[in-house]
């Protein structure tokens, strides 16, 4: 379904100047911009992913991953195709940088799907959600009338503008913290840090559940002094953050080796000298998952292949009592 875009301005010779995200894609007639999703059709912009879903699945919250917000709950997640970045080692490559199979389903559908399925509401994943905004915004104002809860899932390569007009729908967001280097977002995601960090920056002064998610590369961003950099960095917004390490496998078409498990125990030890909530993913390793108070060391969630032992009690400790943050049904801490 094409729909007319927002956020584009008309230049001269029915060019179109894409306003969505920081790459500011000059667009001539005829053509798309970077994500592939938005064309220039007689000098207006379309969007042409609006209600095509290439992904659709009932998932557990933890496998967003968000580890503070309704744990243990059900999530309906919807992607579409089409992203803003060109990361080598993209696990979804096959829906961001290529055309799937597609099926259309509008907003007030999904809405019932979500409701109907009893899930806690809708997470915008698997390819960037930010590329099909019109999607995302109409269906999360529709959702929150339904009291239901919205997640993006994003790689935080969006607008200010943009993202200030999605936040009023907004519950939970996971942005992809991809390194702390300038460089590396130039040449392996084609994109730029510093939106991103300020796009994160707003999230966390916002009333919008926020984790983060960074997966540590083998020869790229694995420097444990870039790392703590991140690290200290987040603590610097608030150190109560939910901070993912997860470990790279090859895919699509970077073929570094794995990251060695010792490195992710080392950058995951060194995470929490700054954060109260690290957790490392791709890596079964016992308790790296689990939810620890940070005043008393109580694991107060345990964690093991989605399978949750929550013990909070009114979002607190039940050792010491220390509010534990995120959000737990109708409790709120952070």
């Amino acid at each position: 379904m094409s729909r007319e875009a927002l956020f584009f301005e008309k230049k001269e010779e029915n060019k179109v100047f894409c306003q969505l995200c920081p790459h500011h894609c000059l667009i001539p007639e005829g053509k798309s911009g970077i994500c592939k999703a938005r064309v220039n059709r007689g000098g207006k912009l379309y969007t042409e992913n609006y209600g095509q879903i290439s992904s659709l699945a009932i998932d557990p919250i933890e496998k967003k991953p968000l580890y503070h917000f309704y744990p243990g709950s059900q999530i309906l997640s919807i992607g579409t195709f089409g992203c803003n970045f060109s990361c080598p080692y993209c696990q979804n490559w096959h829906i961001s940088q290529e055309k799937p199979f597609l099926q259309e389903i509008i907003p007030e559908e999904t809405v019932e799907l979500a409701r109907n399925h009893g899930t806690i509401g809708i997470a915008y994943t698997y390819s960037e959600p930010s590329v099909w905004f019109e999607y995302v915004r109409d269906t999360a104002e529709l959702a929150r009338k339904e009291g239901l809860q919205n997640v993006i899932v994003s790689n935080g390569y969006i607008s200010k503008e943009a993202l200030e007009e999605l936040l009023p729908y907004l519950d939970g967001a996971n942005i992809d913290l991809k390194s702390f280097s300038e460089d590396f977002y130039r040449k392996l995601c084609r994109g730029r840090l510093q939106p991103v960090l300020e796009n994160i920056e707003l999230l966390a002064r916002s009333e919008v559940h926020l984790e983060i998610t960074t997966l540590i590369i083998t020869g790229h961003n694995d420097d444990l002094a870039e790392l703590e950099e991140l690290f200290s960095w987040i603590a610097g917004l608030k150190r109560e953050i939910p901070l993912h390490l997860t470990r790279y496998f090859p895919a699509y078409k970077l073929d570094k080796e794995p990251t060695p498990a010792r490195k992710m125990l080392e950058a995951y030890h060194l995470a929490r000298d700054y954060l109260d909530y690290v957790y490392l993913g791709n890596l079964h390793l016992d308790g790296a998952s689990n939810t620890y108070c940070p005043r008393c060391g109580y694991p107060v969630v345990k964690r093991g292949y989605y399978k949750i032992i929550n013990r909070l009690q009114e979002g607190c400790c039940p050792d010491c009592g220390q509010p534990i943050y995120g959000t737990y049904g109708g409790f709120k801490n952070g």
